[in-house]
């Protein structure tokens, strides 16, 4: 289907909008960039999307032409105006203003194996996708579009790890499908971005009854930047270091390792055994 094109300077210009730096706005408005998103999304006819951060809504005009429904969230009602103008003409679109963090999933798709397509922030990724994949209603899998450094960081492996990696990792299969440069946004930003797909697991990696442990144990971990794994632990859970490195001996861990090192493996092994620290 071919998308009639837009141009983003009129549009802006002529509702007055200004790209907010502090929700991290950059409209992207490359139509081969776009597409892009479109087959790493592997959309098909009958399906439902779940649209985070819709803009002025130049991706959402693509998702519509591919899918059998898009709903659309954005947060910012500045762009009311522009929006609904931009899709003014198209049926199989939902607009919802609001924040995500704030809506129920479960109230906003009505079936599971929706497909989740986000133009989010770095620093609210890893919020997002747990306030998704804990809701009754799962997506399927999740496209972002994202810094491109952040979202290589998503897909880091023992030796690299963060919170941001283990946080996504845990709900499913993180790969970078392609990457966007800077001059397909506007205004565009000072770094490229990267199409990242997430494909959910059946289950998470770690056993739900222990979700919260595990989220405990890595913010503990990582909390303490350079400090090796018992130094952190102690540190972050507010307990003895004598009683930590006991305790990571057991579980057969080096306690003078550093939380960047640890596999998810390790990660739900420690999880599962926490109450045997105390």
């Amino acid at each position: 289907m071919e998308i009639p094109p837009f141009k983003i300077k009129e549009i802006t210009q002529k509702y007055n909008i200004k790209a907010d730096k502090k929700l991290g706005q950059n409209f992207l408005v490359d139509p081969n960039a776009l597409q892009n998103i479109i087959n790493a999304a592997e959309i098909t006819s009958d399906m439902s999307i779940l649209e985070i951060g819709a803009g002025l809504g130049f991706l959402t005009r693509y998702l519509a032409g591919s899918a059998a429904h898009v709903v659309a969230v954005e947060i910012d009602q500045r762009l009311t105006p522009g929006l609904e103008k931009v899709l003014d003409s198209i049926r199989n679109v939902t607009l919802i203003y609001g924040d995500i963090l704030k809506l129920n999933p479960d109230e906003i798709m009505n079936k599971d194996h929706y497909l989740v397509v986000a133009n989010i922030p770095y620093y609210i990724t890893s919020a997002i996708i747990r306030h998704l994949l804990e809701a009754k209603i799962k997506p399927q899998r999740i496209i972002l579009t994202i810094q491109q450094e952040v979202a290589e960081r998503i897909c880091s492996q023992p030796g690299k790890m963060s919170i941001l990696a283990l946080s996504v990792q845990v709900y499913g299969k993180v790969r970078i499908v392609n990457l966007i440069p800077s001059g397909a946004f506007f205004p565009a930003p000072k770094v490229d971005s990267a199409i990242l797909r997430i494909d959910i697991y059946d289950e998470p990696v770690i056993n739900p009854l222990y979700l919260d442990i595990f989220f405990r144990l890595i913010n503990a971990g990582f909390g303490q930047k350079r400090k090796i794994l018992r130094n952190a632990l102690s540190h972050g859970l507010v307990l003895d270091q004598k009683v930590v490195e006991h305790w990571l001996h057991s579980l057969e861990i080096d306690s003078r390792r550093r939380a960047e090192t640890l596999s998810m493996k390790e990660w739900q092994i420690l999880s599962e055994n926490f109450t045997s620290l105390f």
